[in-house]
Formats: C-alpha cells, sequence, structure tokens
C-alpha cells in the first residue's frame, strides 16, 4: 500500500482539537457498543489543561464541528504516558463507522519499520500534513518508540501509523514529543518520541465493560418487567372465585 493511498484512509478519521491554551491533534479510536458515543485519542499535554480546570475544548473533522463542555465530555488522562481519551456524545460530528485497527500490544512495531503520522503543524494550523520516519527505538519502560522523523507543535496528538501488509493500516502510538539535538549548541535533527497505545486500549475495554454491563442490566430488568407483567395478565385472567350461598354447618 502507497502512503497516499493510507492516509486517505486515515484522513477522515483524524481531528483537530482546540483548547483555551491552543491546539493540538486526534484520531478516532473506538466506538461505545451502539456508536453513540465516540473516544477520541490525542496527547494528554493537549487536553490536561481544560481537563484541570473544566474548560470547554472543540473538536473539528473534516466536515463538522462540536463545541464540548465540561459537562458534555469524560477525558481518562495517563499522564505518565501522554495519553488521553476524550469521550463524548458523537452527536453531529461526522467520523467514519469503523474506526481505523490499534496495533495489539503484543504484537509490539519492530526496529526499521517505515511509519507515517498525520498533524496540524503550527506553520499550517489547518492543513493536515503527513510526515514520515523510521523506528529507531522502543522505549518499553516508557510505552513508547523513538522514530527518526521530526514533529512540530500542533501535531502532538496526532496518529502514528503503519502498513503491515498491502491491504491493512495500523495506528501505532501517537506524537508525544520531538527531542532536538541541541549537542553542539545548534538545533540538529532529533527524534520523534511516539507514545504506543496502551492506553486507548485499555480505555477502550473499559468503556466496554461497563457498556456490556449496562446492557446485562437492561436486559435483566427488561426480563424482570416482563415477567412481572405476565404474572399481572395471568391473575387477571383468572376468574375471581365466590363465596358459595350455603352456610357451614352449625359448630352446634
Amino acid at each position: 500500500m502507497s502512503w497516499d493511498n493510507a492516509i486517505n484512509i486515515i484522513r477522515p478519521h483524524v481531528v483537530k482539537i482546540e483548547t483555551q491554551m491552543g491546539y493540538g491533534t486526534g484520531f478516532l479510536a473506538f466506538y461505545n457498543h451502539d456508536r453513540s458515543w465516540c473516544g477520541i485519542a490525542t496527547a494528554a499535554h493537549v487536553v490536561s489543561n481544560a481537563d484541570e480546570w473544566q474548560q470547554p475544548i472543540r473538536v473539528k473533522s473534516e466536515k463538522a464541528t462540536v463545541f464540548l463542555k465540561e459537562e458534555e465530555r469524560v477525558i481518562f488522562v495517563d499522564h505518565s504516558t501522554d495519553s488521553a481519551v476524550v469521550l463524548f456524545l458523537k452527536g453531529d460530528l461526522q467520523l467514519p463507522e469503523v474506526p481505523i485497527a490499534l496495533m495489539p500490544m503484543e504484537e509490539p512495531c519492530g526496529i526499521g519499520v517505515d511509519v507515517g503520522w498525520l498533524g496540524f503543524p503550527a506553520i499550517e494550523p489547518n492543513t493536515l500534513c503527513f510526515f514520515a520516519g523510521t523506528v529507531s527505538a522502543p522505549q518499553v519502560a516508557r510505552k513508547a518508540y523513538l522514530i527518526d522523523g521530526v514533529a512540530i507543535n500542533g501535531v502532538s496528538g496526532g496518529p502514528v501509523f503503519h502498513r503491515p501488509n498491502s491491504e491493512t493500516v495500523q495506528i501505532i502510538g501517537t506524537v508525544s514529543a520531538y527531542h532536538a539535538n541541541r549537542a553542539t549548541g545548534e538545533a540538529l535533527p532529533g527524534l520523534l518520541r511516539a507514545q504506543d497505545v496502551s492506553h486507548f486500549h485499555a480505555t477502550a475495554g473499559r468503556i466496554r465493560s461497563i457498556d456490556e454491563a449496562n446492557v446485562k442490566k437492561k436486559e435483566f430488568e427488561e426480563a424482570q418487567r416482563n415477567k412481572l407483567e405476565a404474572v399481572a395478565d395471568a391473575a387477571s385472567a383468572t376468574p375471581e372465585a365466590h363465596p358459595s350461598s350455603e352456610q357451614s354447618p352449625s359448630s352446634e
């Protein structure tokens, strides 16, 4: 699969996340069971201030924008991995029906793999741009990858993806930081750090568990209501017993 084809697949899933402090990039990570709620993945530092101060955020897809007050969303933040999920009612936000697959945690991305990433760089804040590089090394303890590539302000939270075969695209992580090489006093080419998708897998699993529990609870309550209604219907259909007109024998 060419990079152009991969970008065309991923582009509709990418969003711009605006806060009072600035903006970053994010992408559709998952839905709940009935697709009424969506989970937008991004970097924690993009939304953590808005979350802490209960400020509104704006999420822009290719075709629509939603404005989310504090009470209209839930943000799951993991500062240790600089990862976050913004969970909210999808509403009018137009997103694909099926999210791009997240890389399985038991199959980490290997060294030397070509990867790409998308985001809205500060030098072109309204243009979704593509970047590419190669995985230089895994950082297992930090749940991250070092990548031979560049990251610009505004691209934080954008999806980092690879092409495992000619027909598939997988997201391996999110853009977190850029480490410039200043060993000689000048800003020489450095390394990008991408956080893996472990926080997104964990959050999706938690939401699905809650969803499943709520669905089972509703099914149980519905079954109980049906049972009670059936008992009530049966009782109303049974003729009432009338007392006999004969008197009981005297106890004398």
